[in-house]
């Protein structure tokens, strides 16, 4: 039998052929995530979901995973990076309260690599599922010339929703609130330019080598996936005012906790409060990185960021603990001028 001879588009360097049969395949895992508000069927040019009552708000955010992914193409990885991104959205709408409805997705490359495609799309599956998110739809885009030859990007666009009475906006913060930490993964989703050339380049280690003072890979230290705080920060505003929260990512605790503060007030840390991870101490040293830097940068160990009432504080850690979720005082607000300030 005669071979099927490639298109002239295929021979450029796009086969449609072999990103439609690619979407066939995840078809069922992406029809899993729908939920109620679902009323569209996939492959429809625009995904079509309900709307939230009269007194909700919807809430959304756009995202990526930045150069992780050099870190997953390195290893051969790519069923983890699709979670990351999609638990990142979650968390950034989170902040101001909002349950998320909704998450599509761009995926760009040079040319698709059908089993890396279904394994970055499984991985938004798998997270959409644990965070009751319909993944609603996406754009894959085929473009040579443009990206490297064997690698991808990633972008995620997140809707939620929340009731306009429960919208959190950080107004109510005040002195003498309590700052709780929910610890890091890892690096979530940001730092990877400078982890990269510091682990790689400068220190000249591989995935395979272990994290000094851990019997942690590097691979899997810099791959741990980005958690979702949905379910345990849920359950803790069902019954506790929570003032504000901040998801700690790029700027770290300098620059994300000061987007909620009033203007009367600084979020004080005191970083004796939490110990840094290993990887993030590796990176200063070998790297030379200033200290302060670091937490610029890097998120050092804290993920998220809840302001209560010192009157709720035990309330606080009892229920995020009843719900399986790390918790620690890590500092307090006092007057100032709207700034984050780490003491010790």
């Amino acid at each position: 039998m005669a071979k099927k001879k490639k298109s002239a588009y295929a021979q450029a360097g796009v086969d449609i052929d072999v990103m439609m049969n690619s979407l066939k395949r995840i078809g069922k895992k992406v029809k899993a995530t729908n939920t109620p508000g679902v009323v569209s069927e996939i492959g429809s040019f625009g995904g079509l979901f309900k709307s939230p009552g009269k007194d909700s708000l919807l809430v959304s955010s756009v995202d990526g995973v930045g150069t992780k992914l050099k870190v997953a193409n390195m290893a051969n990885k790519h069923n983890t990076v699709g979670q990351d991104l999609v638990n990142h959205c979650v968390n950034d709408i989170l902040v101001q309260g909002a349950r998320p409805l909704f998450f599509m997705d761009y995926l760009g490359a040079a040319a698709l690599e059908p089993k890396v495609f279904e394994d970055v799309v499984s991985g938004f599956c798998k997270a959409c599922k644990e965070n009751g998110t319909a993944l609603l739809g996406g754009e894959t885009a085929e473009m040579p010339g443009l990206y490297p030859n064997g690698e991808y990007d990633l972008v995620g666009c997140i809707v939620g929703t929340v009731e306009r009475k429960k919208l959190i906006t950080g107004k109510k913060i005040k002195k003498g609130d309590v700052l709780i930490g929910l610890p890091s993964t890892g690096l979530q989703t940001n730092g990877y330019s400078l982890a990269r050339k510091v682990i790689f380049e400068t220190a000249g280690k591989k995935l395979s080598d272990l994290v000094p003072g851990t019997r942690t890979t590097f691979e899997k230290a810099l791959l741990a996936i980005h958690q979702s705080f949905l379910n345990p920060v849920m359950k803790l505003m069902d019954k506790i005012d929570v003032h504000g929260m901040a998801h700690i990512t790029g700027g770290g605790l300098y620059d994300n906790v000061p987007r909620v503060l009033p203007k009367n007030v600084d979020a004080q840390f005191n970083r004796a409060a939490w110990k840094i991870p290993p990887i993030f101490q590796f990176i200063e040293d070998e790297g030379k990185v200033d200290h302060e830097e670091m937490y610029r940068v890097f998120n050092m160990g804290i993920g998220y960021v809840l302001m209560v009432g010192k009157k709720d504080v035990d309330e606080t850690l009892k229920i995020l603990k009843a719900n399986k979720q790390r918790a620690s005082v890590i500092g307090e607000v006092v007057p100032g001028t709207g700034k984050s300030v780490l003491i010790n």
